[in-house]
């Protein structure tokens, strides 16, 4: 059985760190980071190309599962409401696939520690933590299984995420 893996989590939390060593344990798969869909200059929140990011992923995961040769689907990005997860399950080609929905979290001492050290080597801009942090109490109201990734590696979250994975034995949908 084919499976849909979804990564969530609030910035710098780890996710793509976690999503590529994944890809590594459950081959063969693809992994597609949400925000490459996104990723644009300037970066423009609208409802336009909010609708835009959504369609590209849907359109991306919908191919990925539909090939043959493609085991798992990884899928990371941020999904801080449930209304995203459905919205991207809905339109996804579902049928004789397996669903896990995993939530990477972490104190909020550790996310503020892990984006000061992105903001200082240039990765991310100024103002990440606090927008972070808003979003990180959203991730208990989601019907994900939730990780707390303090005192994890990336390999570690991903190798247990693998073995959930790989346990599941009916519809697998969460």
């Amino acid at each position: 059985m084919k499976r849909l893996i979804l990564v969530g989590g609030p910035m710098g939390v780890g996710k793509s760190a976690v999503c590529e060593e994944l890809l590594r344990r459950l081959e063969p798969g693809v992994y597609l980071d949400g925000d490459w869909c996104w990723h644009m200059s300037p970066f423009s929140v609208t409802e336009g190309t909010k609708a835009m990011v959504l369609d590209n992923i849907c359109a991306l995961l919908g191919r990925f599962l539909r090939c043959d040769e493609l085991d798992n689907v990884i899928f990371g990005w941020v999904m801080h409401q449930q209304e995203i997860i459905d919205t991207i399950l809905s339109c996804l080609p579902l049928e004789n696939v397996s669903v896990k929905c995993f939530s990477l979290l972490a104190s909020p001492e550790a996310l503020g520690r892990r984006l000061e050290r992105d903001i200082r080597a240039g990765r991310r801009a100024e103002g990440v933590i606090e927008r972070s942090l808003a979003y990180l109490p959203l991730y208990q109201e989601l019907d994900t299984i939730r990780i707390d990734t303090d005192g994890l590696t990336p390999g570690e979250a991903a190798d247990w995420i693998a073995r959930q994975v790989r346990e599941e034995g009916n519809d697998g949908k969460i």
